[in-house]
């Protein structure tokens, strides 16, 4: 019966094991999710969201103005020549072409 006893008491746990199972182990676990949390955000952060217009835009982490492309391809060119052409000479409709010379 000694031994038996002694076993016993030796499996009961003692105050230490209540506060790590208590306290210890859950500040552990929370802290854990949280690195892991701030690890994934970090690792987005650097691959993705610096790149993305919105997020620049809300933290202020754009410097210089989206450049536009500029109009100097061929569909353009071929606007801007009838464009040109048009405003030079006038349409049928317009004032000048119905007027007869006198």
């Amino acid at each position: 019966m000694d031994s038996a006893a002694t076993s016993f008491s030796s499996s009961t746990p003692s105050p230490v094991d209540y506060i790590v199972l208590l306290i210890l182990r859950p500040i552990a676990a929370i802290s854990f999710v949280f690195v892991f949390i701030a690890f994934g955000w970090l690792l987005a952060w650097k691959l993705v969201l610096v790149h993305v217009p919105l997020v620049q835009e809300i933290f202020g982490l754009r410097k210089k103005p989206a450049k536009f492309k500029p109009q100097t391809r061929r569909i353009s060119r071929y606007y801007n020549s009838i464009n040109t052409r048009n405003s030079s000479t006038p349409g049928p409709g317009t004032e000048e072409a119905v007027r007869e010379p006198s």
